[in-house]
């Protein structure tokens, strides 16, 4: 039993045996439950000070996006690299944008542009930018419990683990689900399974059936919360005395089993029911109400509607919201290229994926200026990595993390900033070189959490959660 209160090793859920041991004691001889114990022993709030963003969007382009080809152009590069496109000048003074981007060029002067991120984290490893970690992994298929906490799973680990109130949501599906897989990188890691962000889900569709040989579409949809849609027949009254039932069955197992594993389903369990049963979330997955001139603002299709719902969620007071750009040709054989253009770069970015995305940002900008959050919201634009200089016999672009750019703009953002130069022709960082760890101490500190604050790994091992990096205090207020 010494041995037992005196290790620093962590359960699953990111809480101490000894934590654990204290909480059934206190429970014991005062009344302060289990389910207490844990919403005052994960909610270090009091200790996060105040930063100038409340809530953050991140907008994640599957696949990597051909920065040099959006807000780092090479016009005076040879014709191989510099590409097809034509910059335009921005709001920001000095700041060109792709011919294809007008809303970007539109809101430069709220945003700021990083121009020398590289990591070292290989291809298609969402990981780097999530969390900080750029080692390569072993595995891009799937994720494991033992890898560092997304920004914003530690954000629900400051949150305390509400369910009542998530902190962070995903949309449009979990990641990798187009492709049958589960790509590393948007989880709770060694913090716990409880922390991981409410996942959404989705059926993409297009408009016309899939075509053979593949013609690329916009893909149509709207996220939905699983678990929270009540039958006809199903009123909030009868489902409440279903979950009164429900309650007295749970309440023996809870008793003999606090294991992570299925605190954690309690936890999702207890989420639906809240979201399910309460107007601020739920309401913000209601389109139907909105003015259709507001929706067709963001696009008709998945990756805009999403969009639409994060601005939504922002009024809704959840944390940290994600919308990615996701691929769903291995599933459901729909649009093939996402983000990863190693074929006909030009025309999927020309025709597709730079339209839709410049809808999207832009309608969200306005939105959140006319609302009053732009001053409070952070909103982010970023892929796992970035393309190759140089264009390929098939007139694509193919991976590169070595040099790739991330958009920031809104709360706590100097707008119309630049800040480190890739070389050229893009190839790599030419001055202020900066890493994915350095990307997420920024959103930290425009959070205002302290990116030097540490979290328990699970063998009991501090681990500072952006990974060492520093905050770009060039772009920031």
């Amino acid at each position: 039993m010494l041995t037992l209160l005196g290790t620093p090793r962590r359960c699953c859920d990111g809480i101490t045996r000894r934590e654990t041991l204290k909480a059934g004691a206190l429970s014991a001889v005062g009344g302060f439950g289990l389910s207490q114990y844990l919403q005052a022993a994960e909610s270090p709030l009091a200790r996060v000070a105040n930063g100038p963003a409340k809530n953050v969007i991140v907008l994640y382009l599957l696949g990597g996006a051909a920065t040099q080809d959006m807000y780092d152009m090479k016009p005076n590069a040879p014709a191989e690299i510099r590409g097809e496109f034509k910059p335009i000048p921005s709001t920001a003074p000095g700041i060109d944008v792709c011919e294809h981007l007008p809303s970007f060029a539109r809101w430069m002067n709220s945003a700021a542009v990083v121009r020398s991120l590289s990591h070292r984290g290989g291809c298609h490893n969402p990981l780097p930018s999530y969390t900080g970690y750029d080692l390569p992994v072993d595995n891009l298929v799937s994720t494991k419990s033992s890898y560092p906490p997304s920004m914003g799973s530690v954000c629900e680990y400051l949150n305390g683990g509400r369910v009542d109130q998530p902190a962070y949501v995903y949309m449009p599906c979990y990641l990798g689900w187009g492709q049958s897989i589960r790509r590393p990188g948007p989880y709770g890691g060694f913090l716990g399974a409880s922390f991981d962000p409410l996942f959404t889900e989705c059926k993409p569709y297009v408009d016309n059936p899939p075509d053979v040989p593949y013609r690329a579409q916009p893909l149509r949809g709207v996220p939905v919360i699983p678990n929270t849609t009540l039958s006809e027949q199903m009123t909030v009254d009868r489902l409440s005395s279903r979950r009164d039932l429900l309650t007295q069955l749970d309440a023996e197992r809870l008793r003999v089993d606090v294991r992570g594993e299925l605190g954690s389903f309690n936890r999702q369990e207890q989420r639906a029911w809240s979201i399910l049963t309460s107007s601020k979330v739920r309401t913000a997955f209601d389109l139907e109400s909105i003015d259709p001139t507001v929706r067709s603002r963001y696009g008709n299709t998945l990756f805009g509607q999403s969009t639409l719902i994060a601005s939504r969620l922002v009024d809704a007071g959840v944390k940290f919201i994600n919308v990615t750009w996701d691929c769903y040709w291995e599933r459901l054989n729909l649009q093939f290229e996402c983000w990863d253009t190693h074929a006909a770069n030009f025309s999927v970015l020309k025709n597709y994926n730079l339209p839709y995305l410049d809808m999207a940002f832009g309608a969200l900008m306005q939105d959140l200026d006319e609302s009053g959050h732009l001053s409070d919201t952070l909103v982010v634009v970023m892929s796992e990595m970035g393309r190759t200089p140089k264009i390929n016999g098939n007139a694509g672009r193919d991976h590169w993390p070595f040099v790739y750019s991330v958009l920031f703009a809104g709360a706590g953002i100097r707008g119309g900033t630049v800040h480190g130069a890739s070389d050229s022709q893009a190839g790599y960082p030419a001055e202020n070189p900066v890493s994915a760890a350095d990307v997420c101490a920024t959103i930290y500190e425009c959070l205002g959490i302290d990116p030097e604050m540490e979290v328990r790994d699970q063998v009991g091992r501090p681990s500072k959660i952006a990974q060492g990096g520093r905050a770009i205090r060039e772009i920031l207020v």
